[in-house]
């Protein structure tokens, strides 16, 4: 059985800390390899370049212009590499905001996904305070989110935390300070359903 677990969230949130924390464990109680894929691995440098010649801003990752331009083609490659693994038979623990994604239900459709009854879904949404997530920008002091900090009231209104029918099959975790009793309840919840 391959899994195609998404590790979804805002900026800030702890989404990579999550993931590199969580693959070890998970591939020991699966019994089986995932492979981990992270956005900003896979497209940040391409996403730089091709920012740097249309606003000469490389580090423009949140405009208008890449949300426009760039989100979606980067979103639909990373789950058509996930899916590629996936049909090796290596789970794949993908790594992305995907926030719209979360609202329109899509991480579920496996149509969408494309991907058949044989892999099992799970969808992570990693979640804490706002404060804490800018907190947490500030001290990492990555270049990509200068246009977030500038233009933090802007995209402060982007953040959410799903509710209502967007919250159903999600698996909720607030990173603000996990235990590991926490993470083990994640895998399990990931593994068992």
């Amino acid at each position: 059985m391959a899994y195609l677990v998404f590790i979804c969230g805002h900026a800030g949130t702890g989404k990579t800390t999550l993931a590199r924390r969580l693959i070890a464990p998970l591939m020991r109680a699966a019994g089986s390899a995932f492979c981990l894929l992270d956005k900003d691995t896979l497209y940040g440098v391409y996403s730089s370049a091709a920012m740097s010649l249309l606003t000469q801003d490389p580090n423009d990752r949140d405009s208008p212009l890449f949300l426009q331009h760039l989100r979606d083609p980067e979103y639909r490659g990373l789950i058509d590499t996930a899916r590629d693994n996936l049909e090796l038979g290596i789970s794949a623990l993908v790594i992305a905001p995907l926030s719209r994604e979360i609202r329109e239900r899509k991480l579920f459709d496996r149509a969408w996904l494309r991907v058949g009854e044989d892999v099992e879904i799970r969808v992570v949404w990693v979640h804490t305070e706002e404060e804490t997530a800018r907190q947490r920008i500030l001290e990492r002091g990555d270049p990509n989110d200068a246009y977030k900090l500038a233009h933090w009231d802007e995209y402060r209104q982007r953040r959410f935390i799903p509710s209502g029918e967007s919250c159903v099959g999600l698996l909720m975790f607030d990173a603000t300070a996990p235990g590991v009793a926490d993470y083990d309840a994640l895998i399990e919840r990931i593994l068992r359903g």
